[in-house]
């Protein structure tokens, strides 16, 4: 199934919906992404606007993978970092639907990812992630694990798990 990554600037109220749905397909799905089952609709939409105005300033690369239905997958470049860490963005929130998973859209996702650090000027991208899998596709893609924090965060459904922190050396 073909697929577009852009990256949105600005976000129309019909992206918001796309991703706020994408959002609910994860954490329904098990994500650990911040946010607990059943995921209201309202605080979907609310933090994708949230997301989309820190994107407006600057401060937030937002890139979507759209194929012939739509929005179906995500990541962010959080590029706003202190004075002291102008070289570095932490990446988050690497969403891809339910449906369209096992196709290379996490990968391609990641490269573009990759890419918009480089043309803002990053050098070096930080995550955590509390999916063996994710974690497989990252380390595959020359990303360095860390070391894993215990305990963490809670998964959307209920107990604990782990965070695993993972970096990479952007080279040109």
């Amino acid at each position: 199934m073909p697929h577009n990554i852009r990256r949105l600037v600005t976000l129309t109220e019909p992206q918001a919906q796309a991703l706020a749905a994408l959002l609910i397909d994860c954490v329904e799905g098990g994500a650990s992404v911040s946010f607990m089952h059943p995921l209201p609709l309202s605080d979907a939409l609310a933090f994708w606007r949230g997301v989309g105005d820190a994107a407006a300033r600057g401060e937030r690369g937002l890139l979507v993978a759209e194929d012939e239905s739509g929005i179906v997958g995500t990541v962010q470049l959080v590029l706003a970092q202190p004075p002291n860490q102008p070289h570095r963005a932490d990446l988050s929130k690497m969403l891809v639907h339910r449906r369209a998973r096992r196709r290379g859209l996490g990968q391609a996702l990641m490269q573009a990812a990759e890419q918009l650090a480089r043309d803002c000027g990053k050098t070096l991208l930080v995550l955590d992630t509390a999916s063996a899998d994710a974690e497989r596709l990252y380390t595959s893609l020359g990303w360095q694990r860390c070391g894993a924090i215990p305990g963490y965060a809670l998964l959307p459904h209920g107990g604990l798990c782990d965070t695993t922190y993972l970096y990479r050396v952007l080279s040109d």
